[in-house]
């Protein structure tokens, strides 16, 4: 079995949640299944750039990534011959957009169709680009792998796609470093967190997460049992309106809105955090959850799409469009122990079974099914 990975879309340590995706794969599909050949067609940012596809056959697909009106460009012109050229048997994009064409088998992963559920998340070209030629791609390939159950009811409902064609795939988890974490009073210091408690929500700053609605819990919070609430993740246009909305219900001093923190700041902000809130409107997954219940946080999060198949019964869920059910949620962890200290262990317990190994091994079969259609 030859699978092409498809990576035109991947520039090393700027692509976000796809490349750790991918760059999970290729080394978990290694480890698991080692009669899989494998061949990546990267882009000319990471041909030259360490990664686990430096471990694996290559084929550069000439372009440059960061420019992205080229990389759709080239994902749909260039890599079908040079995969054909590479005698595949099946090429997988693992980022949403596949190619339309080629002689072999194609796969893609749809991590999300936000751009039907949420168009305003996407903005200029981006747009008109998921919004078409997503679509080409899902319809064009012989099988399709989603995120988790949510998605694969988007794709049935939205692509009008069989569910005989979908297979489920869950994402894993990263080994955990607790141990390269700043330490706590110095991550307190640096943020003027004082010694309050610290509520967390890792979280990009985009209408569909739903932050709005958290800064109106938190000021539904007494004063004198407020935490500090702490939102890492990507800046985008909609931090402003953030900004602005936390200064008018008089909060300002109780929110730090950070974007990209490292991966010493993010590890000292879980050892000090009482609770997680993720109060999103729509996700294909939900990876943040997991990652917090594997340190260890006690969590709070929306009961919409794929969140509650992900959490389970490790987390307390609320309707993200009341208000008052994200303030009862995060009073509860504040101060219910016990409660805490339940969800604390039944998360640890959920977390365990999201492994890259077990994704990987799920991934195989489906090539399999794809090239047995």
């Amino acid at each position: 079995m030859h699978i092409g990975l498809n990576l035109t879309f991947l520039v090393p340590n700027e692509t976000g949640g796809m490349e750790i995706y991918a760059r999970h794969l290729i080394e978990s599909l290694g480890r698991v299944r080692p009669d899989i050949r494998l061949t990546a067609l990267v882009n000319r940012n990471a041909a030259n750039a360490p990664g686990p596809w430096q471990d694996i056959e290559t084929v550069t697909v000439p372009v440059n990534s960061r420019n992205r009106v080229a990389w759709v460009l080239g994902d749909q012109l260039l890599v079908p011959p040079l995969a054909m050229r590479a005698k595949v048997d099946l090429l997988h994009s693992p980022a949403n957009l596949a190619p339309a064409w080629g002689r072999h088998k194609r796969m893609v992963t749809v991590h999300d169709l936000i751009h039907k559920t949420f168009p305003e998340a996407h903005e200029g070209l981006r747009a008109k680009a998921v919004g078409v030629i997503m679509p080409l791609g899902i319809r064009r390939s012989h099988r399709l792998i989603a995120d988790s159950e949510s998605t694969k009811a988007d794709l049935q409902e939205l692509e009008h796609e069989p569910a005989a064609k979908i297979d489920v795939v869950p994402l894993g988890l990263d080994v955990p470093h607790p141990e390269r974490a700043l330490p706590e009073q110095q991550i307190r210091d640096t943020y003027d967190l004082g010694h309050r408690k610290v509520a967390l929500s890792l979280s990009a700053k985009r209408p569909h997460k739903n932050l709005i609605r958290l800064l109106d819990a938190l000021a539904s919070i007494p004063p004198e049992k407020r935490p500090v609430l702490v939102i890492p993740g990507y800046r985008t246009w909609y931090e402003q309106e953030l900004n602005e909305h936390a200064a008018r219900l008089g909060i300002a001093d109780d929110v730090r809105l950070l974007g990209w923190v490292d991966e010493a700041e993010i590890e000292a902000f879980y050892a000090a955090a009482s609770l997680f809130v993720f109060p999103s409107l729509y996700e294909g997954f939900g990876l943040p959850v997991l990652e917090a219940m594997q340190r260890g946080v006690p969590v709070a999060c929306s009961d919409r799409s794929s969140l509650p198949e992900v959490a389970g019964e490790a987390a307390l869920l609320f309707d993200p469009e009341q208000t008052g059910q994200i303030t009862a949620a995060m009073e509860k962890l504040l101060e219910d122990r016990d409660e805490a200290e339940r969800l604390r262990q039944a998360g640890l317990e959920r977390a365990r079974r999201f492994t890259w190994d077990a994704t990987a091994r799920a991934t195989a079969e489906s090539y399999e099914r794809a090239l047995a259609a």
